[in-house]
């Protein structure tokens, strides 16, 4: 492995100097999961890596009545053992509870998870359904960046030189919300998703029609994607089989997979559509107070 300097401030202000002093030499390290592999393989060859779990604004986890804060580099055993986030950011719980298995949990991060910019990453797409902001500081001070805009290439963000990502911000839900997350994966292969499905919807006080949605897809594009055409197409309309299928088809047509190992264009696009189903669906029965377990795996 190529050799490195290490650091972990135990400050901001300490790690942006840090970064600053090393220019495009240094690399920020959350849970380093992604990031040490990537070192070994040669991908990256940074001469310092900075290590930010000691700082404190990245380890702030805080459910208000304005809405949820995860710091970036909160781990994901934090989040989905948090009651409010299960309670209220439910996708975003199902996403942390499948990223690797306990060992990994104890580390990884969203922040990390959304840095590395994987298009197959199982958290983003939760995020962006639920609408996460990502907050950035740099030499320039503070920027909002949405999730859905984070992304823009395999491994390539929005983030500029000298930026760090500090938090992702959720508004808090409306009443009558639910979420839910959901990927397929070759178990026989890898821990990466084939297609991972992430929707947040609001329903009526009934619970018989859609007041708005969000819809978003992994591993089938270059970076993960928001199918607002499948969100546009539930909203005001009843719950049923056949506006739930015009909002699948809305994320089949959006999704252009690739052939891979894990699976072949058509078999992901036809995943997609059922994946849309399935995760829609688990997404309104939340929303109507029904308990949708969560399964190991799935």
């Amino acid at each position: 492995m190529h050799d490195f300097d290490y650091e972990a401030p135990t400050s901001l202000t300490e790690a942006m100097a840090l970064v600053a002093r090393h220019g495009g030499r240094a690399r920020m390290m959350a849970g380093g999961t992604d990031l040490i592999d990537q070192i070994r393989m040669g991908r990256f060859a940074p001469d310092l890596l900075i290590d930010v779990k000691r700082i404190p604004e990245l380890n702030q986890l805080a459910s208000t009545d304005d809405g949820l804060r995860v710091g970036a580099a909160v781990p994901c055993f934090r989040i989905y053992g948090e009651s409010k986030v299960v309670q209220h950011y439910t996708a975003l719980a199902d996403s942390c509870r499948i990223i690797g298995g306990v060992q990994i949990q104890s580390r990884a991060s969203i922040g990390g998870n959304l840095c590395n910019s994987g298009p197959a990453a199982d958290s983003t797409p939760s995020m962006i359904a639920l609408g996460g902001v990502a907050i950035a500081e740099g030499p320039d001070g503070r920027r909002d960046i949405p999730v859905e805009t984070f992304c823009t290439g395999p491994g390539k963000n929005a983030l500029q030189p000298f930026e760090l990502l500090t938090e992702i911000r959720f508004d808090t839900p409306a009443p009558h919300s639910g979420s839910c997350y959901r990927r397929l994966i070759p178990r026989n292969e890898m821990d990466i998703a084939v297609v991972g499905v992430g929707a947040a919807v609001t329903l009526d006080p009934e619970g018989r029609n859609f007041i708005s949605a969000r819809v978003a897809l992994g591993a089938v594009a270059a970076t993960p994607l928001f199918v607002e055409d499948a969100g546009t197409s539930l909203m005001g309309q009843p719950v049923n089989d056949a506006t739930i299928e015009k909002a699948a088809g809305a994320t089949r047509e959006a999704a252009s997979p690739i052939t891979d190992m894990r699976g072949t264009k058509e078999y992901r696009l036809h995943v997609t559509a059922v994946l849309t189903r399935r995760v829609i669906n688990a997404a309104v029965a939340r929303a109507r107070g029904e308990t949708v377990d969560y399964r190991p795996g799935h």
